[in-house]
């Protein structure tokens, strides 16, 4: 017999374990029972063309309308070109050199198709597909037996190894094991209605009916929900523990000063979040709070009260930002916001000034000693900077407040790292601002120990964008008036942004997207390319820029100083311009291969235009054919300009699985049922009971099957992943 605990060799033999562990990470027997259906396909029922993905593995249930073969044009051998149906919309599939398949696939027949979806000639295509048939004379009798129950389970697969190879060993492993443990206690599972373990584990992989399929759902889905409630509580707990250094406001000081002195009114979610901040300023226990709000909602106004409260408190505020750009476009913006308040200890300063000091890597040597200088021995009230800010040789005189602008692109030890520069045994506050709206499940569970506030006003004088999509595959002459667009822009006295989501040949981490993906599409466009083609071609006469993440510090620098000061037309760039650069005069965006982008990135991409008083215009120009799951969520950015609603859309097209991104979704530690959107009740109930359990045992000394799922679901870099601060 086996265990959960066995290596996936010893269980289905070397050859499967080998494939499931180079396509999802998958060691052991429990790694593998973990691996979950994506979804079923019940006999007759096929699947939905319609939503499909170019370029991702898909498993499809498909019936065969026509079988030709032709010889290829260009070199020797031929082709059997089988058109497939759901009923609705076709799929082709194209086998190059397999003459035998004309006598196998015959017009009529259903089976199980697996391979990539690339896109031939504006149509969505599978080449040389593996494929099961589950009907005619060819069938194999094993796989008529197993997908004779009706429900069949489709599960995430890959070129090394398929969903039917799949299904095959989850019952190979099944049969080997004795009872599965059940890490509930019995009490628990009752109170909450649940199936036991074993039962829930078996009915998920070979449901007799869909009541199966519910109850096993029903049941994982709390063992994840309540794994990460529970790692997060304990996390909290042990935040909690740690005193942080109280920052109550001070009547007369320096934030009294900045708001006489305020040109406009601030929002009443301003004022509200504002308060909020003020209060856990003054606490000594540390504030974690996340600030979401959309693009130009006033964020930084809000942190730079919260940071002048901490100042008036005799300690000091750091603000960090994910590039050297954005530090030095917030070490402006504060500079110009506070005037004199900012210049202490120089002439013309005022009377109660502090000083703000902006330290990053590229700074000169000179440079950087003295803003070192300034953080450590606490001149300086305000340090604004990057990753610099966490190294071993920057210290602080007393840090009390932590400022961290778009938290997701800052690893996990980094913001330990700076959590260390508060001395011992004490942590700062923590306020993480985001323009990314986050619905309130992930909120609640990727941002499970954080309090959230949310900005939904835009303060006034901001313009409306206009949002829409050129699919340059099906109109190619709408490319030319795009360009047209830009001019008309420029000629009115505008500027714009061009973004691609390439730097150049090499890739870097600053690319949407690398090369060419093996879905038969070109390699994504790049600004080293796209910058020359439209100096000399569409946008011939105007003044270009180029902005990317390897252009040295001073040269960016420099770019966003010209862009800024109007003496660039158009701006080539990478993502770097994604967030906090603030030109008003900037009203037009063109994003190429706007596909290659998430929903979220489009959405703070466009933010940058329509921040004056004209009218922002975005362009998202893609190859994407229509009807495709990409193209609808293009349609979706271009359908609202409300990031609360999009976020909620971006998160209704996901598939099971990427809820928390792509990068986590193939790990053995990922959620792997339970939707961030359908299962809100769920999240909060295990909220709730992990508070309960914690409060009385912190450790889980009681509970050691629950302390188990908890290493086992969220191990610890996906604990700190989840944390986020």
């Amino acid at each position: 017999m086996a265990s959960l605990s066995d290596r996936l060799d010893r269980v289905v033999g070397k050859k499967s374990a080998d494939a499931l562990a180079a396509a999802f990470k998958l060691d052991s027997a429990g790694d593998l029972l973990r691996h979950y259906p994506r979804r079923y396909a019940e006999r007759g029922q096929l699947t939905d063309i319609a939503g499909l993905e170019v370029g991702e593995h898909v498993t499809v249930m498909a019936k065969v309308v026509s079988v030709n073969k032709r010889q290829m044009k260009t070199k020797r051998g031929s082709i059997i070109e089988v058109a497939l149906t759901d009923g609705k919309r076709s799929l082709e599939c194209a086998f190059f050199n397999q003459p035998w398949q004309l006598e196998k696939l015959k017009p009529g027949i259903s089976a199980l198709f697996a391979g990539k979806v690339t896109a031939f000639r504006q149509k969505l295509q599978l080449a040389n597909p593996d494929y099961q048939l589950l009907d005619g004379g060819d069938a194999e009798p094993d796989a008529v037996a197993d997908f004779a129950g009706g429900l069949i389970p489709v599960y995430p697969a890959s070129a090394k190894i398929q969903s039917w190879q799949i299904a095959q060993c989850v019952q190979q492993a099944l049969g080997l094991l004795d009872e599965i443990d059940d890490p509930f206690p019995p009490e628990l599972r009752a109170k909450l209605g649940l199936s036991e373990y074993d039962e829930a584990v078996r009915a998920i992989h070979k449901p007799a009916d869909w009541a199966d399929v519910e109850g096993a759902r029903k049941r994982l889905k709390w063992d994840e929900a309540l794994a990460v409630q529970l790692a997060l509580a304990q996390r909290r707990t042990a935040s909690a523990a740690r005193p942080a250094p109280a920052c109550p406001p001070h009547d007369g000081g320096i934030r009294d000063a900045f708001d006489r002195r305020l040109p406009f009114e601030l929002t009443q979610g301003q004022v509200a979040v504002g308060q909020a901040i003020a209060e856990d300023l003054a606490g000594e226990h540390p504030m974690n709070r996340l600030l979401q709000g959309e693009v130009g909602s006033g964020k930084t106004i809000v942190a730079l009260r919260a940071m002048l409260q901490v100042v008036d408190s005799g300690r000091q505020a750091a603000l960090l930002a994910p590039t050297e750009v954005l530090a030095a476009q917030h070490s402006r913006s504060l500079a110009e916001l506070l005037g004199d308040l900012a210049e202490g200890g120089q002439l013309g300063g005022a009377d109660n000034a502090t000083r703000l000091t902006l330290l990053t890597g590229s700074l000169s040597a000179p440079q950087r000693k003295q803003a070192m200088l300034d953080a450590a021995s606490g001149a300086a009230g305000i340090v604004v900077g990057t990753h610099a800010l966490i190294q071993d040789k920057v210290s602080f005189a007393d840090l009390g407040f932590v400022v961290v602008d778009e938290q997701h692109r800052f690893g996990v030890e980094q913001r330990d790292a700076l959590r260390a520069r508060a001395g011992e045994n004490v942590s700062p506050h923590v306020l993480v601002m985001t323009a990314t709206p986050i619905p309130r499940t992930v909120a609640m569970t990727v941002y499970g120990d954080l309090e959230t506030s949310s900005l939904r006003e835009l303060p006034a004088g901001r313009s409306p964008i206009a949002t829409n999509v050129v699919p340059v595959a099906e109109k190619p002459a709408w490319l030319d008036r795009v360009w047209e667009r830009v001019r008309e822009e420029v000629h009115k006295g505008h500027q714009a942004y061009v973004v691609c989501p390439r730097i150049g040949a090499e890739e870097s981490t600053e690319d949407a997207s690398g090369g060419d993906d093996g879905t038969g599409r070109r390699p994504p466009l790049a600004v080293s390319d796209v910058a020359p083609m439209l100096a000399d071609g569409a946008l011939s006469g105007l003044r270009l820029g180029i902005l990317h993440g390897r252009l040295a510090a001073d040269e960016k620098d420099r770019v966003m100083r010209a862009f800024a000061a109007g003496e660039i037309d158009v701006l080539v760039a990478t993502t770097v311009v994604e967030v906090g650069v603030n030109v008003p005069n900037a009203t037009a965006m063109v994003i190429m291969d706007a596909e290659r982008f998430g929903m979220s990135q489009l959405h703070q991409l466009r933010g940058r235009v329509g921040r004056g008083s004209a009218p922002g215009l975005c362009l998202l120009v893609t190859e994407m054919i229509g009807g495709t799951a990409t193209r609808d969520r293009l349609d979706a950015v271009a359908s609202t300009l409300d990031g609360f609603e999009l976020a909620r859309l971006d998160l209704e097209m996901r598939r099971e699985g990427d809820i928390l991104g792509a990068s986590q979704s193939g790990s053995r530690s990922g959620l792997k049922l339970l939707s961030l959107l359908r299962d809100e009740d769920v999240i909060a109930d295990a909220r709730v009971v992990a508070q309960a359990l914690i409060a009385d045992d912190p450790e889980l000394a009681a509970f050691p099957g629950l302390a188990h799922m908890v290493g086992q679901l969220v191990d610890d870099e996906r604990a700190e992943y989840l944390e986020k601060v």
